[in-house]
């Protein structure tokens, strides 16, 4: 294995300095030692000779390329923050036709992509999701089905049982967990991983529609059975979140919070 500039100097004939800057070199555009091996490789060739599989074609860049693009993105996503007063600006459907299929790269459980995505323009949908909403919410907030705990963490945000904005954005997307597949059949497949493979997508839904310059919450009305009636979706799909999406309006205010340090979120072993 050439692990160092040293080895890579006897392997090349290169001397000095000469093979140290040029084995770094290849190091930060993503070189790879081709004298690596597994004990156990994957695909196994019996796997392979099974199922179809393919080279990945990864990207590569150097080490100060690839600190340059991580700090852009990061910031890039600091400046995400949930909207909850929203222009009634149009937005093409292909932009949201281009966050789901954004969202859908998402890896989920044996790759069986468990979610729907119903996108709602409509009007007059959009004026039964708010009006559906609300009578749960106004429950939630003024019949104490939220605790009081649970409505002090909120009152630094300042939420209520009001959501007009549900009737102002262009768009509204919902986001459904498949419980389970339905085979042609109609027997039942097994999914495996759903929630973690939903929360994954909408992870990268809201990413894709702020990279492109719009704005989102997570609305998660609890209960949220009325968006299955209301949708028309089948007995294996179940409500996850509710994405009100649209340009944020003007001057719109959001609160002033302060994000967990990295020290505070993360623990190293090395």
């Amino acid at each position: 294995m050439l692990s160092s500039s040293g080895t890579f100097a006897e392997a090349t004939g290169m001397t000095g300095a000469c093979a140290a800057d040029f084995f770094h070199a290849l190091q930060g555009v993503g070189w790879q030692d081709d004298a690596m091996t597994y004990d156990h490789p994957y695909p196994s060739p019996e796997l392979e000779a099974k199922y179809p599989f393919h080279e990945y074609a990864a990207a590569s860049y150097s080490e100060a390329e690839m600190r340059s693009r991580a700090g852009a993105f990061r910031n890039e996503m600091d400046q995400r923050r949930s909207v909850r007063m929203f222009s009634d600006q149009p937005v093409p459907r292909d932009l949201i036709e281009a966050a789901i299929s954004t969202a859908s790269t998402a890896p989920s459980g044996a790759h069986q992509q468990p979610w729907t995505w119903v996108a709602v323009a409509a009007a007059d949908m959009k004026r039964q999701i708010r009006t559906a909403a609300e009578d749960e919410e106004r429950t939630n907030y003024l019949e104490n089905r939220m605790n009081e705990a649970w409505q002090q963490a909120l009152a630094p945000i300042g939420t209520d049982w009001h959501k007009e904005y549900l009737e102002v954005v262009p768009w509204i997307v919902v986001l459904f967990e498949q419980r389970y597949g339905l085979a042609d059949d109609g027997a039942r497949k097994h999914h495996y991983y759903v929630k973690e493979s939903c929360g994954i997508a909408a992870g990268l839904f809201i990413t894709a529609i702020h990279h492109m310059g719009l704005a989102t919450l997570t609305h998660t009305p609890s209960p949220m059975a009325f968006l299955t009636k209301l949708l028309d979706r089948p007995e294996n799909e179940r409500p996850s979140i509710l994405f009100p999406i649209g340009y944020p309006l003007p001057g719109v205010k959001v609160p002033t919070l302060a994000r967990k340090s990295l020290d505070e979120v993360a623990v190293w072993f090395e």
